[in-house]
C-alpha cells in the first residue's frame, strides 16, 4: 500500500464547519491527497456519530480519520473497518463510560475561557468576543470574524453521553497538544494524550491549529498516513 491509497477524513468540532479544516485540506489536496471533510450536525453525539459514519460509507480504502476538539470524541465512536489511525488535534478522548463533559471540565478552566451555557433551546454559542480571547487567539482579525460569522452552537446532548470503548484502544493514534490552548487546557491534553498511549506532540500553538498552524497538523497527518501506508 502507498500513501496515495490512504483518505484522509476530517471531523470539525464544536462552534465550527467543515470550512474550519480549509488550510489543512488545501495543503493535503496540493499534494494530491484525499481528503473528505465530514458534516457534523452538533444536534446530538449519536447524531454526530452517524454523520461521521456517512461520511466514511462513502470512502474506499484506508482511512486516517482527524478530529479537532469536541470531534475526538466523536472519531473514537466509530466502527468503521477501514479507518486505520486516529489524528486529534487539541481535542477531547473521553474514555468508556466518561462523557465530552467529564474530561472537558476535568480541570480548573483558563482565566480567559469563556463561560459558556445553553440558551432555551438547549444549545450553546460561543460569545463572539471569546474567538479572539480564547478560540483562536493567534488568528487574524478577518478569520476570528469568520469563525465568529459562520460558528455552529453545539447541543447539550452532544456532551453528557457516556462513550463506549473508543477506537482509539484498537487503531495507532496521534496527538497534537496545543500548549496556548485556553478552550481545553494542555494538562488535560496531555493526561489524554497520556492514557491513549498515543504519539504526542507538544506545539506552541492555539485552541484552532488547523486554522492558525495548518503546516504542523498537515505534518502529523502526513506521519499518521506514512505509517498506514508501511
Amino acid at each position: 500500500m502507498s500513501s496515495s491509497d490512504v483518505t484522509v477524513v476530517l471531523a470539525h468540532g464544536a462552534w465550527a464547519d467543515g470550512s474550519s479544516w480549509a488550510k489543512v485540506i488545501g495543503s493535503l489536496a496540493a499534494e494530491s491527497i484525499k481528503v473528505v471533510a465530514a458534516p457534523l450536525p452538533l444536534t446530538s453525539f449519536n447524531d454526530d456519530v452517524a454523520a461521521l459514519e456517512r461520511a466514511l460509507a462513502r470512502v474506499t480504502g484506508p482511512v486516517v480519520l482527524a478530529g479537532h476538539a469536541y470531534a475526538g470524541a466523536v472519531i473514537g465512536a466509530t466502527r468503521n473497518a477501514n479507518v486505520g489511525a486516529l489524528v486529534y488535534v487539541a481535542a477531547l478522548a473521553p474514555d468508556q463510560g466518561e462523557t465530552v463533559a467529564d474530561v472537558f471540565y476535568r480541570t480548573e478552566p483558563h482565566p480567559q475561557a469563556p463561560k459558556l451555557a445553553p440558551d432555551d433551546h438547549g444549545l450553546i454559542y460561543l460569545p463572539e468576543a471569546a474567538f479572539a480571547a480564547a478560540f483562536a487567539q493567534h488568528a487574524t482579525a478577518a478569520e476570528q470574524t469568520l469563525l465568529a460569522a459562520v460558528q455552529r452552537p453545539i447541543s447539550t446532548a452532544c456532551i453528557t453521553v457516556a462513550v463506549d470503548r473508543p477506537l482509539w484502544k484498537d487503531r495507532p493514534s496521534w496527538f497534537l497538544v496545543a500548549e496556548e490552548d485556553r478552550m481545553i487546557v494542555p494538562e488535560t491534553q496531555r493526561f489524554m494524550a497520556t492514557r491513549m498511549k498515543a504519539r504526542a506532540r507538544s506545539h506552541q500553538v492555539d485552541h484552532a491549529p488547523i486554522v492558525t498552524a495548518s503546516g504542523v497538523v498537515v505534518e502529523i497527518i502526513r506521519d499518521a498516513m506514512h505509517d498506514l501506508a508501511t
